[in-house]
This record gives C-alpha cells, sequence and structure tokens, in this order.
C-alpha cells in the first residue's frame, strides 16, 4: 500500500482527473466533498471484514466485528490477527454473531494465513488480478471479496467491483438512469474513469448514501 502523503496525492490527483474527464462525476464530487478512504494495512482483518459483510447491513457487521474484536483482543481493542482468532472455539465465534458459514470461512483465512499456504505479505507487490486469483482459493472469498481487499487494503486505484449493489445504484442515481445498469454497462462506463476506477466507484457508494440519508462515511467494507 502506498504511504499516507502518496495516498493523499493519489486522492488529490485522482479527484481533479475525474472531475475534468466527466460532469456528472464532477457534481457528485461537488456534493459529496473530500475522498475520506482511508486503507487499513492490516490484510487479514480487513479478510475477515469483508467475509463478516457478506449479504449483511453495515450496522450488522459492524456490530459483528465488534463482538469479534472484544473476543479475540478483548476491550483494549487492536487489530484482529491470526493469532487471537486461532484459540477462540467455535461458541466464542457464534456469540460474535457469527453464522456457521461465516464460521467455516473464517477458520479457512485463519488457517490457510498461520500454516503460510496464503502469504498475505506478498499480495503488495502482486497486480491486481493476481490477488484476486490466489484471495479467491479460500472458502467464502469470491470476486467481490478480493476486490474490497483491493480497495479497502491494498489501496488499489483502479479496482471497479460491478457486483457490488450499492456501486450499481449508486451510478443509477448520479446518473439519472431508469433501471440499474448491468455489470457490462458498468464496465464500459468504467473505461472513461481509468487509471481511477477505485474513486469513481467511492464517489457512487457516496452518493447512494446521501440517497438513503446514511450519514456513515465510507472508509471501510459494506455488503451488498
Amino acid at each position: 500500500m502506498a504511504t499516507l502523503t502518496t495516498w493523499a496525492e493519489t486522492i488529490t490527483t485522482a479527484t481533479a482527473y475525474l472531475r475534468d474527464i466527466d460532469p456528472i462525476m464532477a457534481l457528485s464530487i461537488e456534493r459529496v466533498g473530500e475522498c475520506t478512504l482511508t486503507p487499513n494495512p492490516n490484510l487479514f482483518e480487513t479478510l475477515v471484514d469483508a467475509i463478516i459483510s457478506q449479504q449483511i447491513s453495515v450496522k450488522a457487521a459492524d456490530a459483528i466485528m465488534g463482538r469479534l474484536r472484544n473476543a479475540a483482543i478483548g476491550e483494549s481493542g487492536g487489530l484482529i490477527t491470526p493469532e487471537a482468532l486461532l484459540p477462540l472455539e467455535h461458541d466464542a465465534l457464534r456469540a460474535a454473531g457469527l453464522s456457521p458459514q461465516k464460521i467455516r470461512y473464517i477458520r479457512d483465512l485463519t488457517e490457510r494465513v498461520s500454516s503460510g499456504q496464503l502469504d498475505l505479505t506478498v499480495l503488495s507487490d502482486v497486480e491486481d488480478e493476481a490477488v484476486i486469483t490466489e484471495l479467491v482459493k479460500v472458502k467464502g472469498i469470491g470476486r467481490w471479496t478480493a476486490e474490497m481487499m483491493l480497495i479497502f487494503s491494498l489501496g488499489r486505484p483502479d479496482v471497479l467491483p460491478v457486483d457490488d449493489l450499492g456501486f450499481l445504484e449508486g451510478v443509477r442515481e448520479a446518473y439519472g438512469l431508469v433501471t440499474r445498469p448491468t455489470p457490462k454497462e458498468l464496465r464500459e462506463r468504467g473505461e472513461l474513469w481509468r487509471p481511477f476506477r477505485t474513486f469513481a466507484t467511492w464517489y457512487m457508494w457516496s452518493i447512494r448514501r446521501l440517497a438513503t440519508n446514511s450519514a456513515r462515511p465510507q472508509t471501510r467494507i459494506v455488503s451488498l
């Protein structure tokens, strides 16, 4: 991931580019304001967050992450690590609010990372598609989850998660579309936003939040 200084510079450059290249995006940037996306350098925690966030609301995901953090680390807080999760029994994970299926997914991820089968430390030097190919080997991690990892942890600037419902709805809202765009249509539209599609996505998420009266800033993973 880029340093904070470089990341801030990337945001400035990306915002200026998107504003100049796309009038509707310029209006969206004006409505939303400064991009507050800040990648979490803890790749493991981001993946756990992504798995938890699948198919549930942001509020529910936040609550589960909080309970899991407390069970693994204690009230002092801190980052969730494989070492912190390994000792937790099934009942403790269920008490945190995880479904049996998501427990299996998180167990598989934890064991792969702990054994060295999945080396998260090398992903920062790997191309986006190669990262996705490696991550989808883990149970419960599909392309969407891997793309969230690229955005919210590795800080990749040109990710276009065309299967994300919030993104699709944001584009429909911002561009005044009658129906939600298809992934194919979104890929075509997204060509205009290269090489800063991550930030275009962030602004479309933000437009969706404004449309649904949600004040929560998009700085971490949300569910479909």
